[in-house]
C-alpha cells in the first residue's frame, strides 16, 4: 500500500468505520464458529474487532513488515499471525469454522490470483463453513487513494459466478445502500458433503 493508504487504514477514523459499519453489515449476524482464518488483516483492525467474538483467529498477511508488526502487537491472545500468501494457504484441507477478508481482495494482483484466494479459501473451510467478506467498489476518489498500489477491483456483478466456480454455494453479494454505493459484501458457504 502507499503510505497514504496505509495512513487511512491505520487510522481510528478508519478503526470506528471498521467497528461500527463493516464489520456488522458484512457478518450480518452470521456465526463464524470457533477457528476463523483472516486474509490480508493489513495493520489489523478488523482483527481487533474479530478476535473478540471468536475463540481462535489466524490471520494471514502476504507483507512481512505488516505481519511482523501485528505479531508483536498481539502476540499472548487468541490471534496467530502468519506471513503467507492466500493463493497458496498453509493449512490442511477442511480447517477453519470460518474465512474472512476485508476490503483486500482488490489488492490482489490478478484476477486469477483473487480466483486463487477464492479457491483456496474453499480448501480451507470446513463443510458448511463460511466465508464473509467485504470490499470497495471501484470509483474515481478510490482509485486515486490506491495511486502506487496494487489495485485490482472485483467486478460485484461477477463475482457470485467467481465463488461459484471456486466451489462455494448459499452465495450472496450486496451493494451497501448508499447513493452512491461505496462497497459490496459477500457471502457464501462450503458446501456440506
Amino acid at each position: 500500500m502507499n503510505e497514504q493508504h496505509l495512513k487511512r487504514c491505520a487510522s481510528a477514523e478508519w478503526a470506528e468505520t471498521v467497528e461500527r459499519e463493516i464489520l456488522p453489515w458484512a457478518l450480518g449476524g452470521r456465526d463464524l464458529g470457533n477457528d476463523v482464518l483472516e486474509v490480508g488483516p493489513g495493520p489489523g483492525l478488523t482483527t481487533d474487532v474479530l478476535r473478540r467474538s471468536v475463540k481462535q483467529l489466524t490471520a494471514v498477511e502476504v507483507d512481512a513488515d505488516l505481519a511482523r508488526a501485528l505479531a508483536s502487537r498481539l502476540s499472548g491472545c487468541n490471534v496467530e499471525v502468519l506471513h503467507a500468501d492466500a493463493t497458496a494457504l498453509p493449512f490442511e484441507h477442511k480447517r477453519f469454522s470460518a474465512a474472512t477478508c476485508f476490503t483486500m481482495l482488490h489488492h490482489v494482483p490478478s484476477a486469477e490470483d483473487q480466483d486463487r484466494v477464492l479457491s483456496e479459501l474453499r480448501r480451507v473451510l470446513r463443510p458448511g463453513g463460511l466465508l464473509i467478506g467485504v470490499d470497495s467498489l471501484d470509483r474515481p476518489e478510490w482509485r486515486e487513494l490506491h495511486a502506487g498500489d496494487i489495485c485490482v477491483p472485483v467486478d460485484p456483478d461477477t463475482l457470485a459466478d467467481r465463488l461459484a466456480r471456486a466451489g462455494f454455494v448459499d452465495i450472496e453479494v450486496e451493494r451497501d445502500s448508499r447513493e452512491p454505493a461505496q462497497r459490496f459484501r459477500f457471502a457464501a458457504r462450503a458446501p456440506l458433503l
